[in-house]
């Protein structure tokens, strides 16, 4: 293309970007100049009908495989799948921000003071009064960011996207202000830490650059298929790209900032986070390994053996002694990225379509748990402790069952979509030679699967203790969000051929 011609955009392919950034900027003009009272109602319709365009839009868009935007967006069957699980992710986190039934015992979004006595209708006035809807648009931005993340087929364009949907995240990390101190010491750790690795990948993209002359991906790979040595420049820069990009994964060794971020982050931020961050995350990975690295994966298949085995082990054996059931789920999303990362190690259409299986499937079971999690309050907010679970089989039997499953799923059980999802990572890496990894990762499935089975001996094997916090009642949006996501967990593990083909379909890149 001549440089000085305009990049030709296919406007119609971004369509789904392009709403949720301009509901973002409404969002933005609501806070500005709607009445405080008439804000909540507002971000929330907004931010639902945004959400829905956009996957109308990604629906419509299913059969695309185009660049654009001087071919640094991709949109192609990752793209679309990626960008329509991020959606569904938003649109539950949404739900969760938009259920007020639990204001009274404290919500996460309701400055602190408890609410006088007075009607319902009084109370719901108050609450409207006194939520923080700023965290609609700031989800609104985090998605359009992971969505342009997914696409990038330029590095420059993949760092710019990442800053796009992390300020946000950070800024949501901060607003629990039931658990002011502990949230806010969260958003500063993940913010301070984010701008680490994001400094190692804008140094390992430079370091790329020097390499290949060129930052798009597909520029990469041609510099990388006719070398004939392991180049320096290319050697550093891959390991430096990978920091960034395993860091935002949350995967061992550069997971510190994870148990500290889900405890205390709004549980809907952190069920969010969990679900969405890692999908953009992980496909992303795909998108840098397979089509700019893809003609020497002998250099990064090793490595990333190596750093899965160290995430299995730290999430495995760290699970086992959390009491906060909150970090307990992010020590075993820690032990998840090193399982999915058995998949991408594949480098195979399988290896894609196991990972986008394993990431959307484990995305809907952690959502569900920290849903379940919310609904354990006093009136100062949220009880996170492994002990307020103790006898729940006898004192809410349906959500003792609820919590069940999601752990069953998480452990890998037949008849769940874990099981399924844990089944193609493991065959994508069997089949690219790497066996004795399968092994490693059985092994230490094994041992995720005894802080899982503690939560199940809480709930049903210990009598209920006489200061048992008490369990709010879910609204409508909430009890919504938990009955979709078991559904679809147990849905997917008795029939996945559904969202296996839709996967397998969606697992070529355009470069």
């Amino acid at each position: 293309m001549n440089p000085l011609e305009a990049p030709s955009i296919a406007y119609a392919a971004l369509s789904p970007i392009l709403i949720i950034f301009g509901a973002a900027l409404i969002g933005v003009l609501v806070e500005a100049f709607v009445p405080r009272v008439a804000r909540f109602p507002s971000q929330v319709g907004l931010s639902v009908v945004a959400i829905l365009s956009a996957c109308i839009a990604v629906f419509a868009q299913r059969n695309t495989a185009v660049l654009t935007a001087a071919d640094a967006v991709a949109i192609d069957g990752p793209t679309l799948f990626a960008t329509g699980a991020i959606l569904v992710f938003g649109l539950l986190a949404t739900m969760l921000y938009g259920d007020r039934s639990l204001d009274s015992a404290g919500s996460h979004f309701v400055a602190e003071g408890a609410l006088p006595a007075g009607s319902r209708a009084d109370r719901a006035l108050l609450t409207s009064e006194r939520v923080q809807t700023e965290v609609f648009p700031l989800s609104l931005f985090a998605i359009g960011g992971m969505m342009i993340f997914v696409a990038s087929n330029n590095l420059l364009v993949l760092f710019v996207a990442l800053e796009v949907f992390s300020l946000p995240l950070y800024l949501m990390a901060g607003l629990n202000r039931r658990r002011r101190l502990l949230s806010q010491e969260a958003a500063v750790k993940y913010f301070l830490l984010g701008a680490f690795a994001s400094g190692f990948l804008i140094y390992g993209i430079a370091l790329v650059y020097g390499f290949a002359g060129s930052i798009d991906l597909r520029g990469i790979f041609d510099a990388t298929r006719t070398t004939t040595d392991n180049d320096g420049f290319l050697l550093m820069g891959l390991g430096l790209v990978l920091v960034g990009l395993l860091f935002k994964a949350g995967i061992a060794p550069f997971h510190a900032w994870t148990p500290d971020v889900y405890q205390g982050s709004p549980t809907p931020v952190a069920g969010f986070m969990s679900a969405a961050t890692k999908l953009a995350a992980f496909v992303i990975m795909l998108r840098v390994l397979y089509v700019a690295f893809g003609a020497v994966p002998s250099l990064w298949q090793p490595l990333i053996a190596v750093i899965a085995i160290i995430s299995m082990v730290v999430g495995a054996l760290m699970g086992l002694t959390q009491n906060d059931f909150k970090r307990m789920l992010a020590y075993s999303s820690i032990a998840h990225a090193g399982f999915i990362l058995l998949a991408v190690i594949g480098n195979s259409k399988d290896g894609v379509a196991g990972t986008l299986f394993y990431v959307a499937t484990y995305g809907v079971a952690s959502i569900a748990a920290f849903a379940c999690i919310s609904l354990i309050r006093t009136g100062d907010g949220e009880v996170s402790s492994l002990e307020a679970w103790k006898g729940m089989g006898r004192r809410n039997p349906l959500l003792a069952a609820v919590v069940t499953i999601l752990m069953l799923s998480m452990t890998g059980i037949p008849l769940t979509a874990g099981f399924i999802g844990k089944f193609e990572a493991f065959r994508a890496a069997l089949d690219a030679g790497y066996g004795w990894l399968v092994v490693v990762a059985l092994l230490l499935s094994a041992v995720t699967a005894a802080f899982y089975l503690r939560v199940i001996v809480y709930m049903y094997f210990h009598d209920v203790p006489a200061d048992a916090p008490p369990i709010s009642t879910p609204g409508t949006p909430t009890t919504v969000v938990i009955g979709v996501c078991t559904f679809l967990t147990v849905l997917l593990g008795v029939a996945p051929g559904i969202l296996l083909d839709i996967a397998a379909k969606a697992a070529t890149f355009v470069a």
